[in-house]
């Protein structure tokens, strides 16, 4: 039975079956219709060359003013002259000298280098309006100008157009005020409107109160622009000091004392190093001066307060300077009679062996008041600096642009309407000779593959359509029908049949959708066009890992590639980092030159793409540390997930001192994973499934692919953690649910054809092809940029049966910052690598050889995975003993 009118849809929509005119339809119309290269450009509102016109005449106004007035500087008398003489000015602009001469102009000839218009023009803005402060119109199209032309912004336009209004009113006043005092007829320095308002406020107000009004019209500005602070000079503090007289050996005035020498500081003992002062907020330290100049300033009769610089202290005369310092700050002190301050009896012998020093004090001295600062909040941190912008260490970083894809195809469907009406005929023919009736049949034309949606008649068995795959397919003469039976969410039955003349998919249609520029995922990845030739992008935060599946040669290296090249348009080198494990060796390998923007690798690794199988295991255990320190992060932070953690971080709320920082997405990308399977097994298999577990929350995720997912590669631990899966063509049925949990990969025909699964839900996509050309470019692009010094360094990993570095490590060949770092790790108690690279801006290397000196010396534990290594020195006393045994060679 025939179908009824149109009920049957064909590859024209229903619109332009209208629009037909002339045997054309409407697209080939429009096409026909654009402009050839030869012909004539169109202009409109929004085409950039207009703008581009009026900067050129705004920087060609500014010239023009600029010559006109600094011309009329100089012959501003013989062009005033002709403008009076000529009695209309810019009424004669056009005329010929002879009839100016007819119209009684007896000299119609103008000095200025513009001639008569740049004399008109000069004489209008200079002498009658508002002298030299009109050169700020020449400032004023200059900006303009060169902002329309060049996209360059020197000023803000509206605070330039307000300061040189006023510029205009504030310097034709003050300079026709400051003129009035010498003459009575307006100058071509101040203009008309200059001369004559100072006239008029002089009237109004006298001469002072003008002053004053320009004087604070001046400040106000100032104030409006500046924000300047108007400050009275402080008077000197008053000097108190503790109060020391010094009794000096003899009673002439005349005396002379040899001058101490003045000792570079000291460090004094721990115990005993403390000085107390005054709480009295006007009290500071005198300079330190000697005897005899304190003796030329004040006379004898005053004490002489003389702070005693101490004795340079030297490594053999600790216990010496010790002594000292306790004498001084427990001895008692007997009072003088001839005033209440204390004495301090200060006799020098000629020798330094023995200082006698005996103090005397009536009062108890002030004890040290510690006042903590106050603790800023992270919204004034965030009004004073702004929010945090991990991007800007690469902030010239450029994306990679559109033009290094290419355009394969010509995007357009090339399924034509008698091939649609030819396999409708044999679909409902195959059908009727099982006798199953239909009542309706419509197609929706995609890229390679053609959907028709059948409605049975009523009391249809569905299963009886679905046993038919293979008869269909037969009287098509096609290969890969599929057959979904029911559609979901639809009442209907989809036959799936390839087109003869598929369409090749290419990577830059699909990036150039306003879908893909616009969207606001996290990490989108865009796949390709589904069978209603619509562009499919997915969320890889969301899948959150995914597993790809296909047999040799059916485009999963091309699909791995677009994954990864739709991340590279969308995200900054801050924001994402990549772990490749390529065995195969040679996938990947496009991707090295972008190794300092985007790629993270272990420690002292020459290679950021791993391809040795051991290395590969102590990549994915060194992930799974990464991920426990990212938990202890968001532990700290009090966050659920990586997208919290970085709000907090960015508005401040997290403070770097203690650890936090920016974290990045982490896309771990596995090329073959069943060959790691059978190297490591179990080695491989524990950390990626305990990864595929947990990693979701703190932004690292999976991308593995295979080529037979066999229960053997994939086990049920790690198939019950990837709900995304990406079939390309298997060869088997049992592939297909292995890897799906349904049939249909094996039905696929191949070249980038592949299924979608997301939880029940499967898709068929075309996948974006993109060349290997097309990917080198993009790599080129990135890595030709300023990157990071090196790639992310993630945690380092010692597998089982390594030691540490720090056995080989000779003490003798110590690094320069040792002893800084050592004090540093006791001080904070904590041995990390990562403190030491923080504190004192070292490179990741060499703050490991450190570290590894500092096992080796027994001041900090062996490595424990996640953990900080364990302090062995519980204070700084015993360390610094350590140092200096270490110093002289003798280690304990």
């Amino acid at each position: 039975m025939p179908p009824k009118g149109n009920q049957f849809r064909g590859n024209v929509p229903r619109g332009e079956d209208r629009a037909r005119e002339g045997g054309k339809p409407r697209s080939e119309r429009a096409a026909s219709a654009r402009p050839r290269i030869d012909s004539l450009p169109t202009f409109n509102l929004g085409d950039g060359r207009v703008v581009k016109i009026v900067g050129l005449l705004c920087l060609v106004i500014s010239v023009f003013f600029l010559i006109a007035f600094t011309s009329y500087l100089f012959t501003w008398e013989i062009d005033q002259s002709y403008v009076l003489r000529s009695n209309g000015g810019w009424s004669n602009l056009f005329k010929t000298q002879q009839e100016l001469i007819d119209n009684g102009v007896n000299n119609p000839v103008v000095e200025n280098w513009l001639g008569k218009l740049g004399a008109l023009l000069a004489d209008q803005f200079v002498y009658q309006w508002f002298g030299v402060a009109s050169y700020l119109f020449v400032m004023v199209f200059f900006v303009i100008g060169y902002r329309l032309l060049f996209k360059v912004k020197l000023f803000a336009v509206d605070k330039m157009l307000a300061y040189s209004f006023f510029g205009l009113i504030f310097l034709s006043v003050a300079i026709g005020f400051f003129h009035g005092f010498i003459g009575e007829y307006p100058h071509y320095l101040e203009g008309e409107f200059g001369y004559w308002s100072a006239r008029l406020l002089n009237a109004q107000i006298g001469q002072a109160g003008t002053g004053c009004l320009l004087l604070f019209s001046a400040l106000t500005v100032l104030i409006i622009a500046y924000n300047i602070d108007f400050k009275l000079p402080e008077r000197p503090k008053k000097v108190v000091t503790d109060q020391k007289t010094y009794d000096l050996i003899g009673g002439d005035d005349n005396i002379e004392l040899e001058e101490e020498q003045i000792f570079e500081p000291v460090e004094w003992p721990r115990a005993n190093n403390r000085r107390k002062v005054d709480d009295d907020e006007d009290a500071i330290v005198p300079p330190i001066r000697t005897v005899n100049e304190r003796l030329k300033q004040e006379p004898l009769s005053r004490p002489v307060v003389e702070p005693v610089a101490p004795p340079p202290v030297l490594p053999d005369r600790l216990a010496q300077a010790a002594a000292i310092s306790n004498t001084l700050m427990h001895e008692p002190i007997t009072l003088s009679p001839q005033n209440t301050a204390p004495v301090v009896h200060d006799d020098v012998p000629e020798e330094e062996d023995d200082i006698p020093l005996t103090v005397e004090e009536t009062r108890p001295q002030p004890e040290l008041a510690i006042e903590k600062a106050p603790e800023v909040s992270a919204n004034e941190l965030v009004d004073k600096f702004g929010t945090y912008d991990p991007k800007l260490d690469l902030s010239s970083y450029k994306y990679p642009t559109l033009d290094l894809l290419e355009n394969y195809g010509s995007n357009k469907i090339a399924v034509d309407a008698g091939e649609l009406e030819a396999n409708k005929n044999k679909i409902v023919e195959t059908l009727n000779h099982y006798n199953i009736e239909i009542d309706k049949i419509k197609a929706t034309i995609g890229p390679t593959v053609t959907l028709y949606e059948i409605i049975p008649a009523p009391g249809v068995r569905i299963s009886k359509i679905k046993n038919l795959e293979d008869d269909i397919a037969l009287s098509l003469a096609a290969l890969g029908i599929r057959i979904i039976a029911p559609m979901p969410g639809k009442g209907t039955i989809g036959i799936e049949v390839p087109n003869q003349n598929p369409e090749m998919v290419s990577m830059r249609s699909v990036l150039a959708t306003e879908k893909f520029q616009n969207t606001t995922m996290d990490l989108p990845i865009a796949l390709g066009k589904t069978i209603s030739n619509e562009v499919f992008i997915a969320d890889l935060a969301k899948m959150p890992h995914l597993l790809v599946a296909g047999a040799t040669g059916q485009g999963k290296s091309v699909g791995i590639n677009a994954i990864l090249v739709s991340l590279l348009y969308k995200r900054h080198p801050a924001e994402l980092k990549f772990v490749m494990v390529d065995p195969k060796k040679v996938e990947l390998t496009l991707f090295r030159k972008i190794e300092r923007h985007f790629l993270a690798k272990l420690p002292d690794e020459a290679d950021a793409i791993i391809t040795d199988t051991k290395k590969v295991i102590n990549t994915l255990n060194s992930l799974c540390i990464e991920m426990d320190q990212r938990y202890d992060l968001l532990k700290d932070a009090q966050v659920r997930n990586l997208k919290e953690y970085n709000a907090k971080f960015v508005n401040r709320k997290l403070n770097p001192e203690n650890g936090h920082r920016f974290l990045p997405f982490i896309v771990l990308v596995v090329d073959e994973f069943a060959d790691l399977m059978m190297t490591a097994g179990k080695e491989v298999e524990m950390p990626i499934a305990r990864l595929a577990q947990l990693a979701r929350a703190i932004g690292i995720h999976l991308v593995i692919a295979t080529q037979r997912p066999s229960v053997n590669i994939i086990t049920g631990t790690i198939k019950a953690n990837f709900p995304a899966r990406l079939a390309f063509r298997v060869l088997s049925k049992i592939d297909s649910r292995t890897i799906l949990d349904a049939g249909g990969a094996d039905q696929l025909i191949g070249r980038g054809d592949m299924l979608l699964a997301t939880g029940s839900d499967l898709i068929r996509i075309q996948c974006a092809f993109v060349d290997t050309p097309e990917v080198e470019k993009i790599s080129e692009h990135i890595g030709e940029q300023r990157g990071y010094p090196t790639a992310l360094l993630l945690p380092e990993y010692l597998g089982e049966g390594e030691t540490s570095a720090a056995k080989d490590v000779d003490l003798n060949d110590r690094d320069p910052m040792f002893d800084d770092a050592a004090r540093l790790i006791v001080l904070h108690q904590q041995g990390s690598t990562s403190l030491i690279q923080r504190k004192l801006k070292l490179g990741y290397n060499r703050a490991g050889r450190i570290i590894d000196q500092l096992e080796a010396a027994g001041i900090v534990g062996p490595f424990e995975g996640s953990k900080a290594r364990d302090v062995l020195y519980p204070d700084e006393y015993s360390l610094e003993r350590y140092l200096e045994e270490l110093q002289k060679g003798s280690p304990d």
